[in-house]
């Protein structure tokens, strides 16, 4: 997206699963040809939205090395992951850390909090002595809001959902990430905290910490990005500064995803209902020669169900792939 020199790329990723039995087999396309780029030294926070089923956490587990893709290449500083040595994966592991959606699933409950806090510590060598690795955990927490001497020394299941969530973002700046990889952090805590937990991600960043940030929920998107990129069915709809595409959106599919947020306003009353007929698993994910939103789109044509529309470049930071704008 950018023109800066270039420290994570997903390049042409596509990820197709196979499901089924021996004789019935089916292939699903869970990410399809998805590229974008996180650049070096300038701190972002590009979201993957979408709802369920569009790729969003795929395209995560690909760019963390979890899963390997089936085409199309995850480069870090310009070299593909799945190519790296020993000794530049381990390098990769601490500049890519991961927070996941579910802070209670995170923790072992027969472990004390500090156990997961010292885990990366040890791994990564970050400290020469207990006092160091102390000190290293006290600053840690202190970047998320908590203090060493409320948290140390308690089980999982005597901390709520938002300290936990903290806590796992303290782990992960342990390392000094250059990226975070979050994968929906705040939709399993109150709503009431979740702005907190955001704040931290802002924090973060200017400390020089980026975030790739995947999630369904389109106002902490907005609330948080700087760039954001629009799936479904796991291809790219639109994508560019966050501002021109939530102020701006230009794909059919991104305008019926900002149309359907609620306002929170008691007089105010939708006219009408945001719908988008349902589809089978084998439909969803089946490849297609068209336009995948073809089927849902209020403003098809007949070129749409013949051809995939290409992402095009509509204005300074805006990507759209629509025959409208072409």
């Amino acid at each position: 997206m950018r023109g800066n020199e270039i420290f994570l790329e997903a390049k042409h990723l596509t990820k197709v699963f196979t499901t089924g039995t021996f004789l019935h087999r089916s292939k699903l396309v869970a990410v399809d040809d998805v590229s974008f780029s996180i650049p070096e030294g300038k701190p972002l926070i590009l979201t993957l939205a979408g709802e369920s089923g569009s790729g969003k956490t795929t395209t995560a587990n690909l760019i963390l090395g979890f899963i390997k893709p089936t085409s199309g290449e995850v480069l870090y500083r310009g070299k593909n992951i799945w190519k790296m040595s020993k000794k530049e994966w381990r390098e990769y592991r601490k500049e890519v850390q991961a927070v996941f959606q579910d802070p209670y699933g995170t923790f072992n409950p027969v472990h004390k909090v500090d156990h997961v806090l010292k885990t990366p510590i040890k791994k990564f060598k970050l400290a020469n002595s207990e006092e160091e690795a102390n000190e290293l955990i006290s600053k840690a927490l202190e970047m998320v809001g908590l203090r060493a001497e409320e948290i140390l020394g308690k089980y999982p299941h005597q901390l709520s959902g938002g300290q936990r969530q903290r806590i796992m973002l303290a782990r992960a700046f342990l390392t000094k990430p250059k990226l975070i990889v979050a994968d929906e952090p705040v939709s399993m805590i109150d709503a009431s905290l979740r702005a907190g937990i955001l704040n931290i991600m802002l924090n973060m960043k200017k400390s020089g910490v980026s975030f790739l940030y995947i999630t369904h929920d389109l106002s902490t998107a907005y609330y948080i990005s700087d760039e954001i990129i629009i799936m479904y069915l796991g291809s790219i709809m639109e994508m560019g500064s966050s501002d021109i595409v939530m102020e701006e959106p230009l794909h059919p599919y991104t305008q019926l995803l900002l149309d359907s947020i609620p306002i929170p306003d008691p007089t105010h009353r939708w006219k009408e209902k945001i719908k988008l007929s349902a589809m089978k698993l084998s439909e969803r994910n089946k490849m297609r020669t068209g336009c995948k939103f073809y089927e849902q789109c209020p403003r098809r044509m007949t070129q749409c169900a013949k051809k995939k529309p290409s992402l095009i470049n509509v204005g300074k930071e805006h990507w759209v792939a629509c025959f409208l704008y072409e």
